[in-house]
């Protein structure tokens, strides 16, 4: 996921620079929403993994 969020921030910086701006916009838009998503996965993880412990049996 954030590999997408990262491909639609170029994406959408090469539009701009070409002269798209709606598609560019809209691409940058995606990948602020990617990210967030990302970030929120990535912290619920982290403190799920906190909570759960590491349970290996041994």
């Amino acid at each position: 996921m954030l590999r997408a969020a990262i491909a639609f921030f170029v994406l959408g910086l090469v539009a701009i620079l070409l002269g798209a701006n709606g598609i560019g916009g809209l691409s940058v838009d995606i990948g602020k929403t990617l990210l967030f998503i990302f970030l929120v996965l990535a912290v619920i993880s982290f403190i799920a993994s906190l909570v759960v412990g590491n349970k290996m049996v041994k």
